[in-house]
């Protein structure tokens, strides 16, 4: 059994601002701490329910902030940028029988701790073939193509509320509780390592891979906070303005709607102007 691991910060444990989840910041350094070990207890207790292998991808902003060193030493871990299917990257391989989803967090636009997709805050919404998405919600269907199930999520409450709808069967751990965008009661990491490693030696049993399933004709539409944010988007091949500070495009594949999806984040990251977004 070959388990991924789809590891983002801003869920973490103890996470609630954005200097928790920013590289370079003194409680970036902290956290780092907190999120390697909400990682490792999901690894540990993947292996307690049978699992021969995990393997963690890195999937939050430089993909370089798990702390290598203080995870189990069966783990393997895949740190950087600039993989084909980014936060999901390897469940295209043929070799993975589930997948995991630690430190994940709600949609733009919607209620959370850190809530967003991809951007920070230039994307207000997105949906799928008109369906609002978290980043849960893209990856999980990526993975659906593959025939890999989504077997554990954790995150804040709204976090598990969201893998409802994308992951139903999938167990869910909270480890906090959401007050507000940047506020959370949060649980102490000795016992969310105690509930993550229990949820996910309970996963292990949901981890068979089942049929491919394809999306067929995937929309994606975006909302951006700024008009030339939507025009920049349009650079990217296919996608075309669908409305005030929209654009949206219609992709094959879900392997094709997140590649496309990643363009269109990088290209209007880079139109966004420091002082005026």
């Amino acid at each position: 059994m070959k388990i991924l691991v789809s590891a983002d910060m801003e869920g973490a444990t103890g996470v609630t601002w954005p200097g928790d989840v920013l590289p370079g910041t003194p409680q970036w350094e902290r956290c780092r701490a907190l999120f390697t070990s909400d990682v490792n207890a999901a690894a540990l207790g993947f292996f307690d329910g049978g699992a021969d292998e995990v393997v963690v991808n890195e999937a939050h902003w430089s993909m370089r902030n798990l702390l290598l060193e203080r995870l189990d030493d069966r783990v393997q871990m895949l740190t950087g940028r600039h993989k084909p299917l980014s936060m999901v990257e390897g469940v295209q391989h043929g070799d993975v029988d589930g997948v995991a989803f630690v430190g994940y967090h709600t949609g733009a636009g919607t209620e959370g701790v850190l809530a967003h997709t991809y951007l920070a805050n230039s994307i207000t919404g997105v949906w799928l073939n008109g369906v609002r998405a978290s980043e849960g919600l893209l990856n999980a269907h990526v993975a659906a193509e593959y025939g890999v199930p989504v077997v554990l999520v954790t995150g804040d409450d709204l976090t598990c509320v969201d893998a409802r709808g994308y992951a139903p069967g999938a167990r869910t751990v909270a480890v906090k509780d959401h007050v507000s965008r940047y506020a959370a009661v949060c649980r102490t990491p000795a016992r969310t390592a105690a509930d993550i490693r229990s949820a996910a030696a309970d996963a292990a049993s949901l981890a068979v891979r089942h049929p491919p399933v394809h999306c067929g004709s995937c929309t994606v539409e975006l909302e951006f906070d700024a008009e030339h944010l939507a025009a920049a988007a349009t650079v990217v091949p296919g996608v075309a303005p669908s409305g005030e500070r929209r654009v949206a495009y219609t992709s094959g594949t879900m392997y094709d709607g997140i590649r496309t999806f990643k363009a269109v984040t990088t290209i209007v990251s880079s139109a966004v102007e420091e002082q005026y977004g």
